[in-house]
């Protein structure tokens, strides 16, 4: 049975949709509580949400870091959020060869920043015919993701979507140019807001990123007023103890609050 992809109207009168989740599959059972506390929540604000989790953490500061459960099992876990709660779901691929592997499992294929242009991975998830979240470079303006959107379309697909996710500012910081993300919208596809990673702090003296939560609404809130489609924003119920990003995530129990006054953002501007 195909896993069910909900239809996302991205018109100013519809609602902003929602991916959230870990930052990477630690395990089945707390992926399913967080995806049923969001799930939850969403279906109550009536915002369509796609859960994340990557199947693997391919980047990270440190060679000790802790970087999956392992492939299969993790991508299985993403598969059992879809048919148990029937929501789409979204994992990142960091090599050609990923992308078949990842697209039997899941309904979005992410480019992470960092890869958003390589030619063979983008021609490589555009080929699965799923949907392409491409996250753009920290490196490139707003403008410059037209090549990469091509890339996806010139290989026959159209599902495209891009994420905005902050510009590296000095060495250890990111700031947002919001006027990115109407120019990326003028490409005529959806753009999110990566609530989160645009708060990371890279690089640290430890070798661990650190990042800036307190200022997630505020990221978020902005990003909803100049007209975001989506949102991205890495919830755990626990980041401290959470195995990646942690410094940057969303309390779960803060989320709610959050998106009721989104909704109430977003109603204003339309």
């Amino acid at each position: 049975m195909q896993p069910h992809i909900p239809q996302l109207k991205f018109t100013p009168s519809a609602n902003f949709f929602l991916m959230a989740g870990p930052c990477v599959i630690e395990g089945e059972d707390i992926s399913l509580r967080i995806a049923e506390r969001i799930v939850t929540i969403t279906d109550q604000l009536q915002i369509p949400y796609i859960f994340k989790g990557s199947f693997r953490k391919a980047n990270r500061s440190r060679g000790d870091s802790f970087t999956g459960i392992g492939d299969e099992k993790a991508l299985k876990v993403l598969a059992k959020v879809n048919k148990e709660l029937g929501i789409p779901t979204v994992t990142d691929i960091h090599e050609s060869h990923e992308a078949a592997m990842a697209a039997a499992f899941v309904d979005v294929l992410q480019i992470p920043a960092f890869l958003c242009r390589q030619t063979e991975l983008l021609v490589a998830a555009a080929q699965t015919q799923k949907v392409v979240n491409i996250k753009k470079g920290q490196f490139l303006s707003a403008g410059a993701m037209k090549f990469a959107v091509d890339k996806v379309s010139d290989a026959g697909n159209h599902n495209i979507m891009l994420t905005e996710r902050g510009n590296m500012f000095g060495y250890q910081d990111l700031v947002v140019d919001y006027r990115g993300i109407p120019e990326m919208q003028s490409l005529g596809i959806p753009v999110i807001m990566d609530c989160t990673h645009s708060l990371q702090q890279p690089n640290q003296p430890g070798g661990i990123t650190g990042g800036k939560p307190a200022l997630i609404g505020t990221i978020a809130k902005a990003a909803i007023a100049v007209g975001a489609d989506g949102l991205f924003i890495e919830t755990h119920p626990d980041p401290k103890n959470a195995k990646s990003d942690g410094a940057n995530m969303l309390h779960l129990d803060l989320l709610e609050d959050l998106l009721i006054k989104l909704i109430r953002i977003r109603e204003a501007i339309i």
